[in-house]
């Protein structure tokens, strides 16, 4: 299985606790990982999120449209569930992927990183 890059993976880990969205285990942290549903980035702050990774990793985003993705906006009915139950356990996180779907994931950041560009 394939390993996220040690500098993806500070800059995710760094970029959550400097603007306190949410407390991220490096060692949690895979290419499946979901920036929106795991990490709690979406709406304004997943462009600032995405602003930040391109400026630090010399990313071309020009070519860069949510269209592909859908634009992460939340889900009210995720937010309660994990009020509710947190969201440590494996149904919680079954449970919630099942009410939204997340399409932007680590793995697609990492592929930036590795050609250069953000498509």
């Amino acid at each position: 299985m394939e390993e996220i890059l040690p500098p993806l993976k500070e800059f995710i880990v760094d970029y959550c606790n400097r603007y306190k969205i949410s407390h991220v285990d490096p060692t949690s942290l895979s290419l499946d990982t979901s920036i929106d549903l795991d990490l709690d980035i979406f709406d304004i702050e997943i462009d600032l999120f995405l602003a930040d990774f391109a400026d630090q990793f010399k990313i071309d985003q020009s070519k860069f449209t949510w269209y592909k993705y859908g634009y992460p906006k939340g889900s009210t009915r995720v937010r309660m569930i994990k009020i509710m139950f947190g969201y440590n356990s494996t149904w919680v996180k079954q449970l919630a992927q099942y009410c939204y779907k997340p399409k932007f994931k680590v793995k697609h950041l990492q592929d930036a990183v590795r050609t250069g560009k953000l498509v």
